[in-house]
């Protein structure tokens, strides 16, 4: 690569620069569309399907009517005179101009100007803009991300029309260049969080962010494989995103990801939904209680029954019912992990079934698979009442990767129960609490909302 960093003055030097710098040649989607300009030789470069065509076409309609002694002296003033769009930049140097290509930006090089012009005219291929299939709310707005971050920033920017709110952009990844955007409010955001996170973002070091915003949380906040409750808050509704900014959060959106980054949190806002904003007080409190005592239910549910199970003395009278009066052919311990193992089973399954085809798979595994397993007698029916309230039970939280930390921990307790009864019991107990008041954020605060030492 040529070590000549800034535009020369002569086009053909540029020409000759920009066959090294880019591999036009041999990549189909970069063009180099030479023209005349005011009686002057001038190049286009850019990414073919990333440009407004009609609005290309009125630009070079408007640059080839140009006369030679209307040509102004530098490429300032012709960006100001003779270009009639609102997106113009000037650039000096091969740095900015590569990336601006490389970004969809079309580049104008012209004889006897020593910079080049960068004309903003570019679309993205995009799906409209929809209700997130996974993050609905009953009374809430239809519209959801998409992964154009332009479009994602423009959906906040509708419901904040504040001269506080600010939209920081940050690049990240030596080669992908992603666009990072942090969305926050001036005066109610945390400054020190701010910084810390900003400084974060720009001492990353790594070739590209593949899997969008997860690269980005795994770069911000190191390896921490034993805990496995998440660090961040995602959200796909640009309603949710714009409430929690306005609470004095940050917002982080990754270009190509249709979902907003949320900091700081805690285990409050990971059990928050889009509909806790749009219902009265009194019930967005009881939707809010219901969820806290379904996810404890999930978490204690088949544990404590395992522990009934192996002291029967301690079921209280009125709950004699709940022992297991059927022949038990497989330990119950095992019942229950090849249960939690099967219902991911079904889940993954279902993932990947086509649409026309998932309410007869539905049928089939909970009529089928549930009565035959227990007529069988590989399964007690008690097991199967209570492993089928656990797996509904994990839809009622929002955030996905939430629902996955408490089935790990239900998994713990059950195996430290079977193992060492109570005393297992009690000690899993402790290491989730621990794994809780432990589980420190970018903020600094963990997810009980106590500052860390």
């Amino acid at each position: 690569m040529p070590e000549i960093q800034n535009v020369c003055k002569e086009i053909s030097e540029n020409r000759e620069l920009m066959r090294h710098l880019l591999p036009i040649q041999e990549s189909f989607d970069l063009i180099q569309r030479d023209i005349r300009i005011g009686g002057r030789d001038a190049s286009f470069y850019f990414l073919d399907g990333m440009l407004k065509d009609e609005t290309m076409l009125k630009i070079m309609d408007s640059l080839l009517k140009i006369q030679e002694s209307d040509m102004p002296s530098d490429a300032t003033c012709f960006s100001q005179n003779c270009i009639p769009y609102v997106e113009v930049d000037i650039y000096g140097d091969y740095d900015q101009i590569i990336r601006n290509i490389l970004s969809g930006v079309l580049v104008l090089f012209i004889d006897g100007y020593e910079a080049g012009i960068a004309i903003d005219c570019r679309t993205y291929p995009m799906r409209s803009v929809e209700e997130p299939e996974k993050d609905k709310s009953l009374r809430g707005s239809k519209d959801g991300f998409v992964e154009t971050v332009v479009f994602d920033t423009a959906l906040i920017r509708r419901r904040i029309r504040d001269p506080g709110l600010v939209m920081e952009m940050l690049e990240v990844g030596t080669s992908s260049r992603s666009d990072v955007v942090l969305c926050y409010m001036k005066d109610l955001v945390d400054p020190n969080l701010l910084s810390n996170l900003r400084k974060k973002i720009q001492s990353i070091q790594t070739p590209d962010l593949c899997m969008n915003q997860q690269s980005l949380a795994e770069a911000l906040i190191g390896s921490r494989w034993y805990n496995p409750f998440p660090k961040f808050k995602f959200t796909e509704r640009p309603d949710t995103a714009a409430a929690c900014i306005m609470e004095g959060k940050v917002t982080i959106l990754v270009d190509n990801s249709p979902a907003a980054m949320i900091l700081p949190t805690s285990i409050f806002d990971m059990i928050e939904e889009a509909n806790d904003y749009y219902f009265p007080a009194w019930t967005s409190l009881y939707l809010k209680i219901s969820r806290v005592i379904i996810l404890l239910l999930t978490v204690f549910l088949t544990p404590v029954f395992l522990l009934f199970m192996r002291y029967p003395q301690w079921i209280p009278p009125a709950l004699d019912f709940i022992a297991v009066k059927d022949v038990v052919n497989i330990p119950l311990i095992y019942q229950f992990l090849i249960l939690e193992l099967a219902i991911d089973g079904l889940r993954l399954a279902a993932l990947n079934t086509p649409n026309m085809l998932s309410t007869s798979f539905s049928v089939f595994a909970g009529l089928v698979l549930g009565e035959f397993s227990v007529n069988s007698g590989w399964f007690n029916s008690e097991i199967m009442l209570y492993m089928a309230f656990v797996a509904i039970a994990n839809y009622t939280q929002p955030n996905f990767e939430l629902g996955y930390a408490v089935k790990f921990m239900r998994i713990m307790l059950l195996i430290l129960t079977a193992l060492w009864g109570w005393v297992g019991f009690l000690l899993g107990c402790i290491l989730l609490l621990l794994l809780l008041s432990t589980n420190k954020t970018l903020s600094g605060r963990n997810y009980l909302n106590v500052k860390l030492p």
